[in-house]
């Protein structure tokens, strides 16, 4: 088997890279080529920590495997970040184990792909204002996944803790692009496009924060009772997910639902759009995306990330 370690990750998988395998996917996913096995997470009593496996079988591109890790919210003193995770592939014709790889930095960036791919197909025409609601440690990486295919020209953020915001100005001056921190009305008025990743339990966004054109993808709620949109707003948006049973049950969408203001039915699949067949945003005033996470993300960018280090002589080939 390989091991790509951790460390070799930064050097090997670029954001392009991880959107050219996310878009793959999703596609995948809209014609029933790939599908993700039910996901297990637990608490598991010890440190406060979450454990869990995301995992699928992609028959397109013959990728199988799983992702093991979760959430530890002390590793601050073991000097190591909180979420913490490795994958797991897997030969489709054998069974056998054929690479472990570093999966902590891959989640970041599979996360902002699925992000920038709903912005791709779903962004309003003409979209020149990006909103962010939220500069926490995978903010960064999602502002620069948007401005990879999408061309704005200012960034507007909030965050609930407004001392955090520097993030947000650094990235944005990194890119070239203006900066600005506003109140989450002004946000919403202003924003052609929102990017919403906080771990909220409660709405930020309201339905009349949201004028004009927009789209939103929903990228901070994956559990039970996390929420970062208000469920009007969800009512009245053209909403996309990726994996529409995990949307209605830990999604952003799980809201909405709970309250009768949606159907399961009225949810459509980003891959779909992708696959050119949803319109996609169709003449809506408000898309969202309820991106939820999906175990043939995580696949796809470690089997990328695998080819890529073979290549360059960075994949440790090891007997098991």
């Amino acid at each position: 088997m390989f091991i790509v370690a951790e460390k070799e990750i930064a050097g090997l998988m670029t954001p392009e890279a991880a959107f050219e395998a996310i878009e793959a996917v999703f596609a995948s996913m809209a014609r029933r080529k790939a599908y993700n096995f039910p996901v297990v997470r637990e608490a598991i009593g010890h440190e406060d920590a979450l454990y869990g496996f995301k995992g699928g079988f992609d028959g397109a591109a013959l990728v199988l495997g799983l992702k093991a890790g979760g959430y530890w919210p002390h590793n601050q003193k073991h000097g190591l970040i909180n979420h913490q995770s490795t994958v797991f592939l897997f030969d489709p014709d054998t069974g056998r184990v054929s690479a472990a790889i570093g999966g902590n930095l891959l989640t970041a960036l599979r996360t902002a792909a699925a992000s920038a791919v709903s912005i791709k197909y779903l962004a309003p025409k003409g979209a020149k204002v990006l909103g962010m609601i939220g500069a926490g440690h995978q903010s960064a990486f999602q502002m620069r996944a948007a401005a990879n295919v999408h061309q704005f020209e200012k960034v507007i953020g909030w965050n609930p803790h407004p001392e955090m915001l520097g993030r947000l100005a650094e990235t944005a001056a990194d890119l070239g692009l203006l900066f600005e921190a506003v109140e989450l009305d002004q946000l919403g008025t202003e924003a052609d496009v929102i990017i919403s990743i906080t771990s909220s339990f409660s709405p930020l966004l309201l339905n009349e924060h949201v004028q004009g054109p927009t789209h939103i993808a929903a990228m901070g709620t994956d559990t039970k009772g996390k929420q970062e949109l208000d469920p009007a707003l969800v009512a009245r948006a053209r909403v996309f997910t990726d994996e529409v049973a995990q949307s209605v049950t830990i999604g952003e969408c799980q809201h909405a639902i709970a309250a009768g203001l949606i159907a399961e039915e009225a949810i459509g699949e980003l891959g779909a759009v992708v696959s050119g067949d949803d319109p996609g945003r169709n003449g809506a005033e408000v898309t969202i995306f309820d991106g939820t996470g999906v175990g043939l993300q995580d696949l796809a960018v470690a089997q990328k990330v695998l080819e890529i280090a073979k290549e360059k002589g960075l994949a440790q080939d090891v007997e098991i």
